[in-house]
């Protein structure tokens, strides 16, 4: 069995004071069954780690760069994430795609620095509405996917299917278009690493994942969780969202 992962991205969000969602948070759920992860913005890291210490919650970084170190004015490497206290990191999300021009394989250059820093890498992966217009979107799942795997099978790794148009949208595609999405996922990773390996990996699912549609999510097969947004900033809006989790675990 995977254990369920509900992962929260905080985005551009959060200062020194919004660390009191992460207390609310644990206060309300001391002891999830699910996995549950918080990346927040770089400044808060090293500080949010200080609240989950001695907790089953876990800390994880937004992006991280291809590089160990250098003269990358901006940018934080995966060792920097580690040594802050982090231990997962999202890569490839479509917000650093399409604002930043991350390609796949950029992407893929980020998980193999974050594999090296000890880090498991959530690889985002999905299609624009454009693209699920044209009756693409499983054929750009597969291509994102194959070209952002790092190299090697034995270490971590957590695929997240996030739809671009859902993201902060308030949509969010059918039970069965997640169910058809998530199941070629599995077998693209079955067909690059193998089915024993692709088994171990958890699938999430990211878009507008909410309160009131988490239950009916996490009942898809092949959803082993979700990469969560705006849902994520608030103990009050995160906690039904793991509570729902949890229950389908």
């Amino acid at each position: 069995m995977r254990q369920k992962l509900a992962a929260g991205n905080w985005k551009m969000n959060g200062l020194g004071a919004d660390l009191a969602e992460v207390d609310a948070l644990r206060a309300a759920h001391p002891a999830p069954a699910s996995q549950v992860v918080l990346c927040p913005p770089a400044t808060l890291l090293e500080r949010m780690a200080g609240r989950l210490t001695r907790t089953p919650y876990l800390l994880g970084g937004q992006d991280c760069h291809a590089a160990a170190a250098g003269a990358h004015t901006g940018d934080i490497a995966a060792a920097m994430l580690a040594d802050a206290g982090a231990a997962f990191v999202i890569l490839g999300h479509s917000e650093r795609r399409e604002g930043h021009g991350e390609t796949s394989a950029m992407v893929a250059a980020k998980a193999r620095a974050a594999r090296a820093a000890g880090l498991a890498p959530i690889l985002c992966v999905g299609e624009t509405e454009a693209e699920r217009a044209a009756g693409r979107a499983l054929e750009v799942l597969a291509d994102q996917l194959a070209r952002s795997l790092p190299d090697g099978s034995d270490a971590p790794l957590v695929v997240a299917y996030e739809p671009v148009w859902a993201i902060g949208s308030g949509r969010t595609p059918t039970p069965d278009q997640i169910a058809e999405a998530h199941g070629h996922l599995r077998s693209e990773l079955a067909r690059h690493l193998g089915a024993g390996v692709a088994g171990a990996v958890r699938l999430l699912y990211g878009g507008s994942v909410k309160a009131a549609n988490a239950a009916a999510i996490f009942a898809v097969p092949e959803v082993d969780g979700a990469l969560v947004g705006g849902a994520a900033l608030r103990a009050a809006d995160f906690g039904p969202v793991i509570a729902a989790l949890d229950a389908a675990g």
